[in-house]
Protein backbone atom coordinates (compact mmCIF):
# COMPACT_ATOMS: atom_id res chain seq x y z
CA UNK A 1 0.00 0.00 0.00
CA UNK A 2 1.50 3.57 -0.59
CA UNK A 3 1.78 6.28 0.68
CA UNK A 4 -1.17 9.24 0.09
CA UNK A 5 -0.27 12.95 -0.55
CA UNK A 6 -0.27 14.79 2.75
CA UNK A 7 -3.08 17.64 2.42
CA UNK A 8 -2.12 20.00 5.44
CA UNK A 9 -0.28 22.51 5.76
CA UNK A 10 2.55 20.73 7.49
CA UNK A 11 3.07 18.69 4.37
CA UNK A 12 3.77 21.07 1.40
CA UNK A 13 5.82 19.16 -0.35
CA UNK A 14 4.62 16.42 -3.02
CA UNK A 15 5.31 13.12 -1.32
CA UNK A 16 7.53 12.05 -4.49
CA UNK A 17 9.72 15.12 -4.43
CA UNK A 18 11.36 13.98 -1.34
CA UNK A 19 13.00 10.75 0.50
CA UNK A 20 11.46 9.79 3.86
CA UNK A 21 13.71 10.63 7.02
CA UNK A 22 11.90 6.93 8.51
CA UNK A 23 10.91 3.92 6.63
CA UNK A 24 9.31 0.69 8.17
CA UNK A 25 9.71 -2.03 5.86
CA UNK A 26 7.63 -5.67 6.49
CA UNK A 27 8.13 -5.11 10.06
CA UNK A 28 6.79 -8.10 12.43
CA UNK A 29 6.71 -8.10 15.80
CA UNK A 30 6.11 -11.20 18.12
CA UNK A 31 5.72 -12.58 21.78
CA UNK A 32 7.38 -15.84 23.49
CA UNK A 33 4.88 -17.14 25.52
CA UNK A 34 4.19 -20.69 27.04
CA UNK A 35 2.22 -21.59 23.82
CA UNK A 36 5.10 -20.58 21.51
CA UNK A 37 5.62 -17.35 18.91
CA UNK A 38 2.86 -15.17 19.25
CA UNK A 39 2.60 -12.40 16.35
CA UNK A 40 1.55 -9.49 17.53
CA UNK A 41 2.54 -6.93 14.69
CA UNK A 42 2.46 -8.45 10.93
CA UNK A 43 4.01 -7.29 7.70
CA UNK A 44 3.73 -3.44 8.64
CA UNK A 45 5.09 -1.19 6.24
CA UNK A 46 5.27 2.64 6.11
CA UNK A 47 7.47 5.85 5.53
CA UNK A 48 7.43 8.99 7.89
CA UNK A 49 8.83 12.29 5.70
CA UNK A 50 10.14 15.20 7.12
CA UNK A 51 8.01 17.55 8.43
CA UNK A 52 5.08 15.18 8.18
CA UNK A 53 2.17 14.66 11.31
CA UNK A 54 1.57 10.99 10.78
CA UNK A 55 -0.92 9.33 12.45
CA UNK A 56 -1.54 5.60 13.53
CA UNK A 57 -4.85 5.20 14.86
CA UNK A 58 -6.28 2.42 16.20
CA UNK A 59 -8.24 0.15 19.02
CA UNK A 60 -5.94 -1.02 22.07
CA UNK A 61 -4.38 -4.37 21.00
CA UNK A 62 -4.10 -2.96 17.45
CA UNK A 63 -0.04 -2.84 17.70
CA UNK A 64 0.03 1.51 17.77
CA UNK A 65 2.52 1.41 20.98
CA UNK A 66 4.47 -1.84 20.36
CA UNK A 67 5.48 -0.03 16.77
CA UNK A 68 6.17 3.14 18.35
CA UNK A 69 8.39 1.45 20.69
CA UNK A 70 10.20 -0.79 18.12
CA UNK A 71 11.71 2.51 16.17
CA UNK A 72 12.69 3.65 19.90
CA UNK A 73 14.37 0.09 20.81
CA UNK A 74 12.74 -0.15 23.62
CA UNK A 75 10.31 -3.49 23.38
CA UNK A 76 10.63 -5.29 26.55
CA UNK A 77 12.76 -8.07 26.23
CA UNK A 78 13.51 -10.90 25.70
CA UNK A 79 9.69 -12.20 25.41
CA UNK A 80 8.61 -9.25 22.83
CA UNK A 81 11.21 -9.13 19.96
CA UNK A 82 11.40 -7.93 16.18
CA UNK A 83 11.04 -11.24 14.56
CA UNK A 84 11.29 -9.50 10.61
CA UNK A 85 11.42 -7.03 8.72
CA UNK A 86 13.29 -3.43 9.14
CA UNK A 87 13.49 0.33 10.13
CA UNK A 88 15.28 1.88 8.20
CA UNK A 89 16.39 5.63 9.53
CA UNK A 90 19.39 8.09 8.10
CA UNK A 91 20.41 5.08 6.02
CA UNK A 92 20.78 2.45 9.27
CA UNK A 93 18.77 -0.20 10.00
CA UNK A 94 17.49 0.21 13.65
CA UNK A 95 16.73 -3.16 14.54
CA UNK A 96 20.21 -4.59 13.47
CA UNK A 97 22.20 -1.45 15.57
CA UNK A 98 23.70 -2.16 19.13
CA UNK A 99 21.93 -0.64 22.42
CA UNK A 100 24.68 1.48 22.62
CA UNK A 101 23.52 3.21 18.92
CA UNK A 102 20.19 2.66 19.79
CA UNK A 103 21.06 5.04 23.33
CA UNK A 104 22.63 7.72 21.25
CA UNK A 105 19.81 7.79 18.77
CA UNK A 106 17.18 7.68 21.20
CA UNK A 107 16.76 11.36 22.46
CA UNK A 108 19.07 12.79 20.07
CA UNK A 109 17.72 12.03 16.62
CA UNK A 110 13.74 10.16 17.76
CA UNK A 111 12.71 11.38 20.35
CA UNK A 112 9.45 10.09 22.57
CA UNK A 113 6.61 11.52 24.17
CA UNK A 114 4.86 8.79 26.46
CA UNK A 115 1.02 8.59 27.75
CA UNK A 116 1.27 8.86 31.64
CA UNK A 117 4.39 11.57 32.01
CA UNK A 118 4.37 10.46 35.98
CA UNK A 119 6.45 7.82 34.58
CA UNK A 120 8.57 9.13 32.31
CA UNK A 121 9.78 11.82 35.03
CA UNK A 122 11.59 11.17 37.99
CA UNK A 123 9.88 11.68 40.93
CA UNK A 124 12.85 12.52 43.27
CA UNK A 125 15.04 14.73 40.45
CA UNK A 126 13.80 18.88 39.81
CA UNK A 127 12.70 19.36 36.52
CA UNK A 128 15.88 20.97 35.51
CA UNK A 129 18.00 18.85 37.23
CA UNK A 130 16.51 16.06 35.11
CA UNK A 131 16.15 17.99 31.32
CA UNK A 132 19.94 19.01 32.03
CA UNK A 133 20.83 15.73 32.79
CA UNK A 134 19.30 14.42 29.34
CA UNK A 135 20.87 17.26 27.63
CA UNK A 136 24.15 16.41 28.95
CA UNK A 137 23.92 12.53 28.13
CA UNK A 138 23.85 13.09 24.65
CA UNK A 139 25.91 16.34 23.85
CA UNK A 140 29.26 17.05 25.56
CA UNK A 141 28.67 20.33 27.01
CA UNK A 142 29.22 22.10 30.67
CA UNK A 143 26.81 21.87 32.88
CA UNK A 144 25.78 25.56 32.82
CA UNK A 145 25.18 25.41 28.86
CA UNK A 146 23.12 22.34 29.28
CA UNK A 147 21.07 24.50 32.13
CA UNK A 148 20.37 26.88 29.26
CA UNK A 149 19.57 24.54 27.08
CA UNK A 150 16.92 23.32 29.35
CA UNK A 151 15.41 26.56 29.76
CA UNK A 152 15.26 27.63 26.43
CA UNK A 153 12.90 24.49 26.07
CA UNK A 154 10.89 25.30 28.92
CA UNK A 155 10.39 28.29 27.65
CA UNK A 156 9.20 26.84 23.92
CA UNK A 157 6.68 24.63 25.42
CA UNK A 158 5.33 28.03 27.00
CA UNK A 159 5.30 27.40 30.53
CA UNK A 160 5.10 30.46 32.78
CA UNK A 161 7.46 31.33 35.13
CA UNK A 162 9.91 28.86 33.53
CA UNK A 163 12.78 29.31 35.93
CA UNK A 164 10.48 28.43 38.58
CA UNK A 165 9.38 25.59 37.09
CA UNK A 166 13.44 24.57 36.83
CA UNK A 167 13.59 24.34 40.39
CA UNK A 168 10.13 22.40 41.00
CA UNK A 169 9.63 18.58 41.54
CA UNK A 170 6.91 17.14 39.04
CA UNK A 171 3.98 16.13 41.59
CA UNK A 172 4.25 20.35 41.70
CA UNK A 173 2.98 20.49 38.57
CA UNK A 174 -0.20 19.93 37.30
CA UNK A 175 -1.13 17.26 34.02
CA UNK A 176 -1.06 19.37 31.95
CA UNK A 177 2.50 21.41 33.20
CA UNK A 178 3.76 17.80 33.49
CA UNK A 179 3.12 16.72 29.73
CA UNK A 180 4.72 20.15 28.65
CA UNK A 181 7.73 19.31 30.77
CA UNK A 182 7.77 15.53 28.88
CA UNK A 183 7.72 17.53 25.28
CA UNK A 184 10.13 20.07 26.66
CA UNK A 185 12.64 17.02 27.25
CA UNK A 186 11.88 15.64 23.84
CA UNK A 187 12.76 18.44 22.26
CA UNK A 188 15.53 19.63 24.05
CA UNK A 189 18.05 18.15 21.63
CA UNK A 190 15.82 19.14 18.69
CA UNK A 191 15.19 15.91 16.88
CA UNK A 192 14.16 14.46 13.57
CA UNK A 193 11.76 12.67 14.38
CA UNK A 194 9.23 12.86 17.52
CA UNK A 195 6.97 9.86 18.09
CA UNK A 196 3.81 11.30 20.82
CA UNK A 197 2.15 7.75 22.69
CA UNK A 198 -1.84 8.68 23.29
CA UNK A 199 -0.10 12.36 24.59
CA UNK A 200 -3.75 13.66 25.55
CA UNK A 201 -5.78 10.59 26.02
CA UNK A 202 -5.75 11.48 30.53
CA UNK A 203 -6.00 15.49 29.92
CA UNK A 204 -8.72 17.28 30.19
CA UNK A 205 -9.91 19.14 27.07
CA UNK A 206 -8.90 22.41 27.70
CA UNK A 207 -5.47 20.64 28.41
CA UNK A 208 -5.55 18.64 25.62
CA UNK A 209 -6.40 21.76 23.59
CA UNK A 210 -3.36 22.97 24.87
CA UNK A 211 -1.49 20.02 24.35
CA UNK A 212 -2.70 19.53 20.74
CA UNK A 213 -1.97 23.30 20.23
CA UNK A 214 2.14 23.36 21.14
CA UNK A 215 2.48 19.94 19.06
CA UNK A 216 1.60 21.87 16.01
CA UNK A 217 3.24 25.14 16.24
CA UNK A 218 7.01 23.02 17.57
CA UNK A 219 6.42 20.38 14.48
CA UNK A 220 5.43 23.55 12.16
CA UNK A 221 8.29 26.26 13.56
CA UNK A 222 11.01 22.93 14.00
CA UNK A 223 10.52 21.31 10.91
CA UNK A 224 9.91 17.67 13.06
CA UNK A 225 8.35 14.82 11.07
CA UNK A 226 5.75 13.64 14.50
CA UNK A 227 4.32 10.08 14.75
CA UNK A 228 1.06 10.69 16.69
CA UNK A 229 -0.16 7.39 18.56
CA UNK A 230 -3.88 7.62 19.31
CA UNK A 231 -7.09 6.08 19.42
CA UNK A 232 -8.93 9.58 19.04
CA UNK A 233 -10.27 10.45 16.00
CA UNK A 234 -11.28 13.56 16.62
CA UNK A 235 -7.54 14.29 17.77
CA UNK A 236 -6.61 12.84 14.13
CA UNK A 237 -8.62 14.78 12.12
CA UNK A 238 -6.98 17.46 13.54
CA UNK A 239 -3.25 16.89 13.55
CA UNK A 240 -2.48 14.37 11.13
CA UNK A 241 -1.70 14.80 7.17
CA UNK A 242 -1.71 11.18 6.62
CA UNK A 243 -3.38 8.57 8.71
CA UNK A 244 -2.65 4.61 9.22
CA UNK A 245 -5.71 2.54 10.51
CA UNK A 246 -4.47 -0.73 12.67
CA UNK A 247 -6.42 -3.58 13.83
CA UNK A 248 -4.94 -6.67 15.45
CA UNK A 249 -1.31 -6.12 14.64
CA UNK A 250 -1.98 -5.49 11.03
CA UNK A 251 -2.63 -2.34 8.53
CA UNK A 252 -6.11 -2.08 6.86
CA UNK A 253 -6.05 0.95 5.71
CA UNK A 254 -3.86 4.63 4.85
CA UNK A 255 -4.82 7.22 3.16
CA UNK A 256 -4.42 11.27 3.62
CA UNK A 257 -6.33 12.62 6.57
CA UNK A 258 -8.82 14.28 4.77
CA UNK A 259 -9.42 10.92 2.36
CA UNK A 260 -9.94 9.11 5.11
CA UNK A 261 -12.77 10.62 7.02
CA UNK A 262 -14.04 11.52 3.64
CA UNK A 263 -14.04 8.21 2.27
CA UNK A 264 -13.07 5.34 4.47
CA UNK A 265 -12.62 2.27 2.40
CA UNK A 266 -12.42 -0.71 4.69
CA UNK A 267 -15.64 -1.87 6.98
CA UNK A 268 -13.24 -1.68 10.48
CA UNK A 269 -12.44 1.96 9.52
CA UNK A 270 -16.03 2.39 8.58
CA UNK A 271 -17.32 1.31 11.90
CA UNK A 272 -14.07 3.53 13.60
CA UNK A 273 -15.22 6.54 12.43
CA UNK A 274 -19.05 5.88 12.83
CA UNK A 275 -18.36 5.26 16.93
CA UNK A 276 -16.81 8.52 17.41
CA UNK A 277 -19.24 10.58 19.72
CA UNK A 278 -20.11 13.72 17.71
CA UNK A 279 -21.42 17.16 19.02
CA UNK A 280 -24.15 19.15 17.74
CA UNK A 281 -27.39 21.21 19.23
CA UNK A 282 -27.58 18.33 22.41
CA UNK A 283 -30.61 16.20 22.86
CA UNK A 284 -34.00 17.38 23.86
CA UNK A 285 -34.88 15.87 26.87
CA UNK A 286 -38.24 14.00 28.03
CA UNK A 287 -37.83 14.14 31.95
CA UNK A 288 -40.57 14.77 34.43
CA UNK A 289 -39.08 17.58 35.88
CA UNK A 290 -42.45 18.29 37.96
CA UNK A 291 -42.46 14.77 39.97
CA UNK A 292 -40.71 14.06 43.30
CA UNK A 293 -36.82 14.07 42.49
CA UNK A 294 -34.93 10.57 43.24
CA UNK A 295 -31.73 12.80 44.97
CA UNK A 296 -31.83 16.68 45.87
CA UNK A 297 -28.79 18.36 46.85
CA UNK A 298 -29.04 21.56 49.03
CA UNK A 299 -26.16 23.65 49.53
CA UNK A 300 -23.64 20.86 49.42
CA UNK A 301 -20.29 21.86 50.84
CA UNK A 302 -17.14 19.66 51.05
CA UNK A 303 -13.79 20.87 52.52
CA UNK A 304 -10.44 19.32 53.57
CA UNK A 305 -7.96 20.55 55.62
CA UNK A 306 -4.47 21.17 54.57
CA UNK A 307 -2.05 20.43 57.87
CA UNK A 308 1.87 21.07 57.82
CA UNK A 309 4.65 22.31 59.94
CA UNK A 310 5.92 21.59 63.24
CA UNK A 311 2.54 21.57 64.96
CA UNK A 312 0.40 19.71 62.29
CA UNK A 313 -2.16 22.91 62.00
CA UNK A 314 -4.56 23.66 59.38
CA UNK A 315 -2.47 26.09 56.98
CA UNK A 316 -4.86 25.80 54.51
CA UNK A 317 -8.52 24.64 53.34
CA UNK A 318 -9.47 23.10 50.03
CA UNK A 319 -12.97 24.24 49.16
CA UNK A 320 -13.30 20.96 47.08
CA UNK A 321 -17.83 21.47 46.74
CA UNK A 322 -19.21 24.96 47.64
CA UNK A 323 -22.83 25.58 47.83
CA UNK A 324 -24.14 22.92 44.84
CA UNK A 325 -27.82 22.54 44.41
CA UNK A 326 -29.41 20.15 41.80
CA UNK A 327 -31.57 17.32 41.49
CA UNK A 328 -31.98 14.02 39.66
CA UNK A 329 -35.43 12.81 38.55
CA UNK A 330 -36.67 9.15 38.52
CA UNK A 331 -35.43 8.05 34.71
CA UNK A 332 -33.16 11.02 34.16
CA UNK A 333 -29.60 10.66 32.81
CA UNK A 334 -28.12 13.92 34.75
CA UNK A 335 -24.36 14.13 33.80
CA UNK A 336 -21.59 16.64 35.71
CA UNK A 337 -18.64 17.90 33.62
CA UNK A 338 -15.67 19.60 34.24
CA UNK A 339 -12.34 19.57 34.26
CA UNK A 340 -10.18 17.45 37.12
CA UNK A 341 -10.39 18.97 40.09
CA UNK A 342 -13.66 20.79 40.08
CA UNK A 343 -15.73 18.92 41.88
CA UNK A 344 -17.63 16.07 40.35
CA UNK A 345 -15.56 13.03 41.92
CA UNK A 346 -16.16 14.46 45.64
CA UNK A 347 -20.29 15.25 44.60
CA UNK A 348 -20.50 10.83 44.02
CA UNK A 349 -19.17 10.80 47.20
CA UNK A 350 -21.03 12.63 49.32
CA UNK A 351 -24.06 11.56 47.72
CA UNK A 352 -23.09 7.48 48.54
CA UNK A 353 -21.53 9.03 52.30
CA UNK A 354 -18.39 7.98 51.14
CA UNK A 355 -17.11 11.97 52.65
CA UNK A 356 -18.16 13.90 55.23
CA UNK A 357 -20.41 17.05 53.97
CA UNK A 358 -22.61 19.86 54.85
CA UNK A 359 -25.86 20.75 53.35
CA UNK A 360 -28.86 18.21 52.64
CA UNK A 361 -28.74 15.19 50.48
CA UNK A 362 -31.78 13.80 50.23
CA UNK A 363 -32.67 10.02 48.74
CA UNK A 364 -36.57 9.17 47.57
CA UNK A 365 -37.41 12.03 50.09
CA UNK A 366 -35.18 10.78 52.95
CA UNK A 367 -31.77 12.89 54.29
CA UNK A 368 -28.72 10.64 53.50
CA UNK A 369 -27.21 9.95 57.05
CA UNK A 370 -23.64 8.60 57.12
CA UNK A 371 -24.65 6.06 60.36
CA UNK A 372 -23.93 1.98 59.36
CA UNK A 373 -27.74 1.23 59.12
CA UNK A 374 -28.10 4.13 56.54
CA UNK A 375 -25.03 3.29 54.79
CA UNK A 376 -26.17 -0.31 53.72
CA UNK A 377 -29.24 1.38 52.68
CA UNK A 378 -27.98 3.78 50.91
CA UNK A 379 -25.58 1.16 48.98
CA UNK A 380 -28.62 -0.72 47.80
CA UNK A 381 -30.45 2.17 46.04
CA UNK A 382 -27.12 3.22 44.77
CA UNK A 383 -24.36 1.83 42.82
CA UNK A 384 -21.57 3.27 41.31
CA UNK A 385 -19.35 1.90 38.13
CA UNK A 386 -15.46 3.78 38.38
CA UNK A 387 -13.10 4.32 35.50
CA UNK A 388 -11.11 1.77 36.04
CA UNK A 389 -12.91 -1.50 35.91
CA UNK A 390 -9.76 -3.90 36.46
CA UNK A 391 -8.78 -1.88 39.59
CA UNK A 392 -12.97 -2.44 40.68
CA UNK A 393 -12.68 -6.01 40.52
CA UNK A 394 -10.61 -8.54 42.81
CA UNK A 395 -8.67 -10.35 40.52
CA UNK A 396 -8.63 -13.24 43.12
CA UNK A 397 -12.47 -13.88 42.69
CA UNK A 398 -14.36 -15.27 39.06
CA UNK A 399 -16.33 -12.47 37.74
CA UNK A 400 -19.71 -14.56 38.89
CA UNK A 401 -18.39 -14.38 42.53
CA UNK A 402 -17.85 -10.98 42.33
CA UNK A 403 -21.57 -10.23 40.71
CA UNK A 404 -23.08 -12.52 43.58
CA UNK A 405 -20.90 -11.09 46.02
CA UNK A 406 -23.32 -7.43 46.53
CA UNK A 407 -26.45 -9.62 47.07
CA UNK A 408 -24.19 -11.90 49.40
CA UNK A 409 -23.45 -8.97 51.81
CA UNK A 410 -26.91 -7.61 51.78
CA UNK A 411 -28.32 -11.20 52.56
CA UNK A 412 -30.80 -11.51 49.46
CA UNK A 413 -31.81 -14.91 48.18
CA UNK A 414 -30.65 -17.90 47.96
CA UNK A 415 -27.16 -19.65 46.92
CA UNK A 416 -28.97 -20.97 43.31
CA UNK A 417 -31.16 -17.50 43.46
CA UNK A 418 -28.14 -15.71 43.35
CA UNK A 419 -26.31 -17.85 40.54
CA UNK A 420 -29.48 -17.17 38.44
CA UNK A 421 -29.74 -13.68 38.90
CA UNK A 422 -26.04 -13.92 38.02
CA UNK A 423 -26.38 -15.58 34.44
CA UNK A 424 -29.58 -13.18 34.18
CA UNK A 425 -27.32 -10.07 34.40
CA UNK A 426 -24.74 -11.66 32.20
CA UNK A 427 -26.90 -12.74 29.95
CA UNK A 428 -27.91 -8.63 30.16
CA UNK A 429 -24.62 -7.10 29.54
CA UNK A 430 -23.68 -9.53 26.75
CA UNK A 431 -21.14 -12.43 27.91
CA UNK A 432 -23.14 -15.10 28.33
CA UNK A 433 -23.28 -17.28 31.50
CA UNK A 434 -20.16 -19.56 30.12
CA UNK A 435 -18.07 -16.34 31.35
CA UNK A 436 -19.08 -16.66 34.87
CA UNK A 437 -16.31 -18.90 36.01
CA UNK A 438 -13.75 -16.58 34.33
CA UNK A 439 -11.05 -14.17 36.22
CA UNK A 440 -10.88 -10.38 35.75
CA UNK A 441 -7.94 -10.35 33.89
CA UNK A 442 -9.33 -12.59 30.97
CA UNK A 443 -11.45 -10.54 29.94
CA UNK A 444 -10.60 -7.29 27.73
CA UNK A 445 -11.22 -4.00 29.23
CA UNK A 446 -14.63 -2.89 27.56
CA UNK A 447 -15.82 -6.97 28.93
CA UNK A 448 -14.22 -6.08 32.35
CA UNK A 449 -16.65 -2.83 32.71
CA UNK A 450 -20.00 -4.70 31.53
CA UNK A 451 -19.03 -6.83 34.56
CA UNK A 452 -18.84 -3.86 36.29
CA UNK A 453 -22.04 -2.78 35.13
CA UNK A 454 -23.74 -5.88 35.83
CA UNK A 455 -22.32 -5.87 39.53
CA UNK A 456 -23.83 -2.72 40.26
CA UNK A 457 -27.07 -3.69 38.69
CA UNK A 458 -27.31 -7.30 41.34
CA UNK A 459 -29.37 -4.95 43.71
CA UNK A 460 -31.83 -3.35 41.67
CA UNK A 461 -30.65 0.36 42.29
CA UNK A 462 -32.52 3.42 41.39
CA UNK A 463 -29.50 5.61 40.90
CA UNK A 464 -26.17 4.42 38.99
CA UNK A 465 -23.62 6.72 39.67
CA UNK A 466 -20.97 6.34 36.86
CA UNK A 467 -17.75 8.29 37.27
CA UNK A 468 -15.74 8.91 34.38
CA UNK A 469 -17.04 5.04 33.45
CA UNK A 470 -16.34 5.18 29.58
CA UNK A 471 -13.48 7.44 29.18
CA UNK A 472 -10.28 4.82 29.45
CA UNK A 473 -12.58 2.52 26.64
CA UNK A 474 -11.74 2.58 22.77
CA UNK A 475 -14.31 4.37 20.76
CA UNK A 476 -15.97 1.21 19.62
CA UNK A 477 -16.05 -0.42 22.96
CA UNK A 478 -17.25 3.15 24.46
CA UNK A 479 -20.17 3.32 21.94
CA UNK A 480 -21.07 -0.48 22.95
CA UNK A 481 -21.01 0.57 26.50
CA UNK A 482 -23.29 3.74 26.23
CA UNK A 483 -25.57 2.12 24.17
CA UNK A 484 -26.18 -1.13 27.18
CA UNK A 485 -26.30 2.24 29.54
CA UNK A 486 -29.63 3.44 27.75
CA UNK A 487 -30.76 0.19 26.53
CA UNK A 488 -30.37 -0.53 30.45
CA UNK A 489 -32.32 2.66 31.66
CA UNK A 490 -35.75 2.51 29.56
CA UNK A 491 -35.82 -1.28 30.52
CA UNK A 492 -35.59 -0.92 34.45
CA UNK A 493 -36.11 2.75 34.90
CA UNK A 494 -33.19 3.61 36.47
CA UNK A 495 -31.69 6.83 36.92
CA UNK A 496 -27.87 7.81 36.21
CA UNK A 497 -25.41 10.38 37.89
CA UNK A 498 -23.04 10.73 34.50
CA UNK A 499 -19.81 12.17 35.90
CA UNK A 500 -17.38 12.76 32.78
CA UNK A 501 -14.94 15.57 30.87
CA UNK A 502 -16.28 14.30 27.74
CA UNK A 503 -18.38 16.84 26.24
CA UNK A 504 -18.69 14.49 22.84
CA UNK A 505 -20.39 11.93 25.36
CA UNK A 506 -21.85 13.76 27.94
CA UNK A 507 -24.07 15.20 24.81
CA UNK A 508 -24.83 12.32 23.53
CA UNK A 509 -26.30 10.54 26.77
CA UNK A 510 -27.27 12.93 29.17
CA UNK A 511 -30.63 14.88 29.31
CA UNK A 512 -29.57 17.51 31.78
CA UNK A 513 -26.58 19.32 31.99
CA UNK A 514 -24.42 20.97 35.09
CA UNK A 515 -20.96 22.39 34.12
CA UNK A 516 -18.70 23.00 37.56
CA UNK A 517 -16.13 25.10 37.75
CA UNK A 518 -13.76 25.32 40.97
CA UNK A 519 -16.48 23.74 43.33
CA UNK A 520 -19.35 25.92 41.68
CA UNK A 521 -22.22 24.64 38.95
CA UNK A 522 -21.71 27.84 36.49
CA UNK A 523 -24.41 26.42 33.90
CA UNK A 524 -27.37 23.86 34.30
CA UNK A 525 -30.04 23.01 32.12
CA UNK A 526 -31.04 20.50 29.16
CA UNK A 527 -28.65 18.86 26.82
CA UNK A 528 -30.02 21.07 23.86
CA UNK A 529 -29.48 24.40 26.57
CA UNK A 530 -26.35 23.88 27.33
CA UNK A 531 -24.66 22.20 23.93
CA UNK A 532 -27.47 24.38 21.87
CA UNK A 533 -27.00 27.64 23.57
CA UNK A 534 -24.04 27.60 25.84
CA UNK A 535 -24.06 30.71 27.86
CA UNK A 536 -21.61 30.29 30.46
CA UNK A 537 -17.70 31.68 28.92
CA UNK A 538 -16.58 28.25 30.36
CA UNK A 539 -18.95 26.05 29.10
CA UNK A 540 -18.54 27.63 25.89
CA UNK A 541 -14.71 26.88 26.15
CA UNK A 542 -15.16 23.47 26.94
CA UNK A 543 -16.89 23.22 23.83
CA UNK A 544 -15.12 24.75 21.88
CA UNK A 545 -11.77 22.90 22.99
CA UNK A 546 -13.28 19.51 22.21
CA UNK A 547 -11.95 17.57 18.84
CA UNK A 548 -14.03 17.54 16.12
CA UNK A 549 -13.47 14.41 14.05
CA UNK A 550 -13.62 16.19 10.50
CA UNK A 551 -10.51 17.71 9.45
CA UNK A 552 -11.98 20.09 7.55
CA UNK A 553 -12.56 22.02 10.72
CA UNK A 554 -8.72 22.09 12.10
CA UNK A 555 -8.33 24.75 14.44
CA UNK A 556 -5.62 27.29 14.45
CA UNK A 557 -3.26 26.98 16.90
CA UNK A 558 -3.79 29.11 20.13
CA UNK A 559 -0.49 31.60 20.76
CA UNK A 560 -1.43 32.61 24.70
CA UNK A 561 1.04 31.15 26.68
CA UNK A 562 -0.09 28.96 29.68
CA UNK A 563 -1.83 30.49 32.28
CA UNK A 564 -1.22 29.74 36.35
CA UNK A 565 -3.99 27.59 37.25
CA UNK A 566 -6.61 28.40 39.67
CA UNK A 567 -6.84 26.79 42.69
CA UNK A 568 -9.76 26.18 45.36
CA UNK A 569 -7.36 26.04 47.84
CA UNK A 570 -7.75 29.01 49.95
CA UNK A 571 -6.37 30.22 53.49
CA UNK A 572 -8.61 29.62 56.63
CA UNK A 573 -10.60 31.66 57.48
CA UNK A 574 -11.71 32.62 53.48
CA UNK A 575 -14.29 31.41 51.15
CA UNK A 576 -14.70 31.88 47.85
CA UNK A 577 -17.70 33.82 46.37
CA UNK A 578 -20.71 32.41 46.00
CA UNK A 579 -21.85 32.17 42.77
CA UNK A 580 -25.42 33.85 41.69
CA UNK A 581 -27.42 32.50 38.93
CA UNK A 582 -29.70 34.29 36.22
CA UNK A 583 -32.54 32.30 34.89
CA UNK A 584 -32.48 31.88 30.95
CA UNK A 585 -36.32 30.46 30.86
CA UNK A 586 -37.55 26.27 31.30
CA UNK A 587 -35.02 25.98 33.89
CA UNK A 588 -31.28 26.84 32.27
CA UNK A 589 -29.34 28.67 34.76
CA UNK A 590 -26.15 30.21 34.27
CA UNK A 591 -23.50 31.99 36.82
CA UNK A 592 -23.36 35.73 36.81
Amino acid sequence: MTASTPTSSAATVAAGDRAPILSVRNLDISVRSDAGIQPLVRDLSFDLEAGETLAIAGESGSGKSLTSLAIMGLLPPPAVHISGGGIIFDGADLTRLSEHKLQRLRGDRIAMIFQEPMTALNPVMRIGDQLTEAIRAHEPMSRRAARVRALEAIKAVRLTEPERRMRQYPHELSGGMRQRVVIAMAIALRPDVMIADEPTTALDVTVQREVLDLLRVLTSEMGMALILITHDMGVVAEMADRVLVMQKGQLVEEAAVRTLFRDPKMPYTQQLLSSVPRMGKGRETKVDTTVQPLVSVRDLRVTYDLRGGILDRVQARVHAVEKVNFEIFPGETFAIVGESGCGKSTIARALTGLVPHEGVVTFAGKPIMRDRQSQRANTRAMQMVFQDPMAALNGRMTVGDLVREPMVIHEIGTPQSRTDRATELFNRVGLGPEALDRYPHEFSGGQRQRICIARALALNPKLIIADESVSALDVSVQATVLDLLQELKSEFGMSYLFISHDMAVVENIADRVAVMYLGQIVEIGTSAQVFGNPQHPYTQRLIAAAPFPDPERKIPASEKPATELVSPVMPVGQSPQILQYRAMGAGHLVAM
